[in-house]
């Protein structure tokens, strides 16, 4: 059964790593160490819970478009012009959480911070950015040690 998985684990690493995906974080070593995750979140829905709350979902595509996670944004104004903003991505490894600060004017991502997970996350911690495409896509890039 160990070989199996450890078949499985090697078919995934390379059919990831051969496009690009993702460092993955479950293969990583057991040391502390840097990994980086990249993807573009596409916008799927959206609610608003109140006049100043929210949530999105978002899926999260490899450089050659394919679907390697979720992630879920909740979202709370903190002013006009910003929103503290909570986040889970669900992805090979288990969950990664962060926090960030959004501009609502501009779309600029600050403060973006790992705060942990689960699985290969779980003492995780480390930096957040995102860059604006369009309205519905970002390019993320998430990196952390752990």
């Amino acid at each position: 059964m160990k070989f199996r998985r450890s078949l499985a684990t090697a078919g995934a690493v390379v059919v990831l790593s051969a496009t690009g995906a993702l460092a993955l974080p479950a293969v990583a070593s057991a040391q502390s160490s840097t990994q980086t995750l990249k993807f573009i979140a596409v916008q799927k829905r959206m609610v608003t819970f109140t006049t100043a709350t929210g949530g999105v979902q978002e899926t999260d595509l490899n450089a050659a478009g394919k679907t390697v996670g979720f992630d879920m944004l909740y979202f709370a104004a903190k002013s006009p012009t910003s929103a503290a903003v909570h986040v889970t991505v669900d992805t090979l490894g288990g969950f990664l959480y962060g926090t960030f600060t959004l501009n609502l004017k501009t779309g600029a991502v600050t403060n973006g911070k790992v705060t942990g997970g689960t699985g290969a996350f779980s003492a995780a911690t480390g930096k957040i950015t995102a860059k604006t495409i369009s309205s519905s896509r970002h390019a993320v890039t998430i990196t952390y040690s752990t």
